[in-house]
């Protein structure tokens, strides 16, 4: 059976590239009839900075302006995905019609990606990797390889190295 692509989850960092996956993301919508869901996840802050923070501003103003901070950054950045589609795709407001839903969310950005991925019952994730060399993905790793190790749905993945 040949797939069919109906939802897509468009997953960015918002870094430079991002345009070219968009057009990809809105290219296969094209073809497939499909609509396309954006997402952005933020990392969350390390741990041990949050407790060596906390002990000079105390933990109870700690996690109110945590938690203020988390919300008034995710508009932002909602706002700014907004924009950056309108701005990618005024030529084509067809294609920007396609675009269903645009979310910021927290949390450890692959497990973010693929647990959204299944919740939203997404037929393709379209995302960017940024090609860096053997020895920082052997030792660091990326998003994208871990999504692809372990993502249960296609992912169609956009080298961004001939970039900048």
């Amino acid at each position: 059976m040949i797939p069919e692509y109906k939802k897509i989850l468009f997953a960015t960092d918002v870094s430079i590239g991002a345009e070219t996956i968009l057009r990809n993301a809105v290219a296969v919508a094209r073809a497939h009839q499909a609509r396309i869901e954006m997402l952005h996840v933020l990392p969350e802050v390390d741990q041990a900075l949050v407790n060596y923070v906390s002990v000079f501003m105390g933990s109870d103003k700690l996690a109110g302006y945590e938690a203020e901070h988390k919300d008034r950054v995710a508009a932002e950045l909602s706002q700014r995905l907004r924009d950056f589609a309108a701005r990618e795709l005024a030529d084509h407001p067809e294609d920007l019609a396609r675009i269903e839903r645009i979310e910021v969310m927290h949390g450890s950005p692959a497990s973010t990606i693929l647990s959204e991925a299944k919740k939203r019952k997404i037929d393709l994730l379209v995302i960017g990797t940024h090609g860096k060399g053997r020895i920082e993905y052997a030792f660091l790793g990326s998003i994208a390889q871990k999504i692809m190790r372990r993502s249960e749905i296609p992912v169609l993945l956009i080298p961004l190295t001939k970039l900048g």
